[in-house]
């Protein structure tokens, strides 16, 4: 494992095969698909930032890199993925092979561009769109978790304020003298042109006769625009004034009937707005509910009271009324949003479900963030906003805004970290097509020979705009392998290696435009004697995140899909391929370490939030998705496979099997599933911690040993974005529900005798050592 660490180090990409299989067939066989995780602006902290333009190949477009054949005397290199020839430039002449450019070292396979320009820093800008159908209680969390987030919002970014009910309001901040604000019917849907003509765009200048209206280069005079948007510093009065006089929707809502909530309406009137005041900024649009949408062209749910809202049940047999035609208007703003260059974020706060499972489809084109909590005064809301803003080298840099001690949010590499969406594109082989990209971004439909005609997720294009990027995004992209036949001997020996290269133009804190170039080289491999270094380049932990993204594209977009069987069928062919055994003998099979580990992930990943909609709603389902989706190897593990540590008097913290097993009652357990960080006092423990042992002197080391697993808790949830829910509960407790569900049922209420102190499992499900068993029996067949 320490060499596919090694690799993501140098260039930010993990893949489960990292030897490939060579030809159509093989890649059939492998099961597992031919697939790579990247981060595009990982942090490296040697990376070279060159100041130049790239030299890019005059036939496939593809930049110089390290895998290209140079013949130094004539002043020429060889393209690796289209084999064109092409002549270094004047400025190239002194070169040799002991006078190499950068963009030729061996170990410089990712690197950054930055030509040099005039360019300036282009300010921040937040669209606050605020739901005011909240209780008397909600309301104050939420005007003071906003207050303190503007504080921590850089000066110069551009601020403007949407509040929505049964009626839009769209504030004018930079009318100072009093609150002023225009009103949109909820009902009612508002084209670009109708906002604008109501809002007095064209009162002073007026309208151009023809062409697009958009931003200040094209028809729209600054001061108009700076009226609903401003720079914090100058509109802070303004803006606090709104958000003090902040008061519930005053609609009457009957008893038997919910609030009249316009969220899709809101919504809108914010994209067009910005569409028409500051297009192509990377301006991101922060959507704050607290309920569900019953007005407008994307109602999830009717008024009456006595309608349920919708459930994974209703989805599955097609009866939700309102689902499709609220996913297709949330389709078309994410068109739109896509279009402008703008993001959409999410932060969906209440008890009851609001729509995440509609905005999805907007939220994950734009590459915007999603929050869910159970209340705006939850510690997961108030903390995760602030990690939006703040600078610290846990936090999504989205601001740039100097922080506390830190003098100015410099990353390790001195790099300013606000950083605005771009372009992601790719080259490959020849041999090679891409089928498409699980993730947050969108198709540009650049349609060409790289494409597949199997899509995955967003295909048929070599292209994608990525409106949302930060430092954390990762892509899955699916590729399929289209060589048919063997070479012969003579053949294979030229090249039998696969190249790929990932380009991605952003715009960085400091209002340069990159290009981060990153090339990879891949041994094929095809034949007989191919199964040894096929196993041998096996990356179990990219597998199972490739497969968990797959599964979950597949549920929801498939009809009638069976995830379990699916995964299954595939842990058994993968089993009976690389396994070693003698035919219909069970005890016979054993398989290679680099497979070892792999059944249990798929294990895990049959009973994860995922796959089992169970006890789930379809909001939430939605939301643990967004996050699979966006997130590196690492932390998609954890979501997959939680990590159990434990605690106690004879051994300092070790890792524990994720097993019932691993409870005992003078031990203490601590649990990181990803959106859950569980601290699980056993029973023993929590009687001496409730008689107050830990406040006497004598008992220090009981004191330190409940400490431990709090300190450990603290550090995981200090590095992760969203911030997750801490739980700390006892044995036997019914908070101890958060742990029992993810741990492995060895021993249930069936099992003949349960451990002495542990626990056992009410539960039908069958444990590893079964579905283990079950899956070497079907293997060897």
């Amino acid at each position: 494992m320490v060499e596919f660490l090694e690799l993501e180090a140098q260039d930010g990409v993990r893949m489960p095969w990292n030897v490939i299989p060579g030809t159509k067939q093989e890649a059939a066989h492998s099961i597992i698909p031919v697939a790579a995780i990247y981060t595009p602006l990982k942090l490296f902290p040697s990376m070279p930032v060159l100041p130049y333009s790239p030299l890019r190949c005059r036939t496939c477009r593809s930049v110089l890199n390290p895998f290209a054949i140079v013949d130094f005397s004539a002043k020429l290199w060889i393209c690796p993925f289209c084999f064109q020839r092409n002549h270094f430039p004047a400025h190239y002449s002194s070169i040799s092979d002991v006078n190499l450019p950068a963009e030729l070292f061996p170990n410089y396979t990712t690197l950054e561009y930055e030509s040099p320009s005039d360019a300036t820093p282009v300010p921040l800008v937040f669209m606050l769109v605020v739901d005011t159908c909240l209780i008397e209680e909600e309301m104050g969390f939420l005007k003071s978790a906003l207050a303190q987030a503007m504080d921590l919002v850089p000066e110069n970014s551009l601020v403007g304020m949407i509040t929505f009910g049964t009626f839009v309001q769209v504030h004018e901040l930079g009318f100072g003298h009093v609150s002023k604000s225009y009103v949109f019917k909820g009902t009612k849907d508002v084209s670009k042109d109708q906002l604008l003509e109501q809002m007095n765009f064209f009162a002073k200048k007026p309208r151009p006769a023809t062409g697009i209206v958009a931003g200040p280069r094209d028809g729209l005079s600054a001061e108009s625009i700076a009226r609903f948007l401003l720079p914090v510093a100058e509109c802070e009065f303004a803006l606090n004034s709104v958000l003090e006089e902040l008061q519930k929707d005053p609609w009457p809502v009957p008893a038997d009937q919910r609030a009249v909530r316009c969220t899709s309406t809101a919504l809108s009137v914010a994209a067009s707005l910005l569409g028409a005041c500051v297009p192509g900024s990377g301006a991101r649009i922060m959507a704050f509910i607290g309920g569900p949408s019953t007005e407008g062209p994307a109602a999830i749910v009717s008024k009456n009271l006595s309608e349920p809202i919708r459930s994974h049940k209703d989805l599955d047999k097609d009866s939700a009324a309102h689902y499709h035609k609220a996913v297709k208007f949330y389709e078309g703003l994410g068109k739109q949003l896509v279009h402008q260059g703008h993001v959409l974020d999410l932060f969906a706060c209440a008890l009851d479900q609001v729509g995440v499972a509609e905005l999805k489809i907007a939220v994950e084109r734009t590459g915007g963030i999603v929050v869910l909590a159970e209340s705006f005064g939850h510690a997961v809301f108030r903390e995760s906003l602030k990690r939006v803003f703040q600078s610290t080298d846990y936090d999504l840099g989205l601001s740039s805004k100097p922080n506390g001690i830190a003098s100015h949010s410099k990353c390790p590499s001195g790099q300013e970290k606000a950083v605005q969406g771009g372009i992601f594109e790719i080259n490959c082989s020849k041999d090679i097509k891409v089928q498409g990209i699980i993730g947050p971004c969108a198709s540009l439909e650049k349609k060409g020979p790289l494409c597949s005609d199997t899509v995955v997720g967003q295909g048929n294009t070599s292209a994608w705009k990525l409106c949302g990027l930060d430092k954390g995004t990762s892509l899955c992209l699916i590729f399929d392998v289209v060589k048919k036949d063997i070479p012969d001997a003579i053949g294979q020996s030229t090249s039998n290696q696969f190249y790929f290269q990932f380009l991605t133009y952003y715009q960085h804190g400091n209002g340069q435009m990159r290009l981060r170039v990153t090339t990879l080289s891949r041994r094929w491999i095809a034949g007989p004697g191919s199964i040894q270094d096929l196993i041998a380049g096996f990356d179990q932990e990219a597998a199972a995140v490739v497969m968990a993204r797959v599964v979950s594209f597949k549920m929801e977009t498939e009809a009638e899909f069976d995830p379990i069987r699916w995964l299954d069928r595939s842990l058994i062919q993968l089993c009976s391929r690389f396994g070693d055994y003698q035919k219909d003998n069970p005890s016979s099979f054993s398989i290679s370490p680099r497979f070892s580990i792999f059944p249990q992930f798929i294990f895990h990943l049959r009973r994860s939030q995922f796959v089992q909609v169970f006890n789930n709603s379809p909001d939430e389902t939605a939301y643990f998705r967004m996050i699979l989706n966006r997130e590196n190897v690492a932390n998609s593990v954890v979501m997959i496979q939680p990590s159990l540590i434990s605690y106690s008097f004879h051994s300092g913290p070790e890792p524990a099997l994720l097993d019932v097993a691993a409870i005992a009652a003078d031990r203490i357990l601590l649990l990181d599933s990803y959106f859950t960080v569980v601290v699980f006092h056993g029973a023993t423990i929590a009687q001496w911690r409730n008689a107050g042992y830990q406040h006497q002197p004598e008992h220090e080391v009981f004191a330190q040993l409940l400490r431990a697993p709090r300190d450990d808790s603290d550090a995981i949830i200090k590095e992760r974005f969203p911030v997750p829910r801490l739980v700390i509960c006892d044995q036997h407790g019914s908070q101890a529900r958060f742990l029992l569900a993810k741990l492995n049922p060895s021993a249930t209420y069936n099992s003949a005798s349960p451990l002495p102190g542990g626990d056992i499992l009410f539960t039908d499900d069958v444990s590893f050592e079964v579905f283990l068993d079950h899956l070497q029996r079907l293997a060897v067949q």
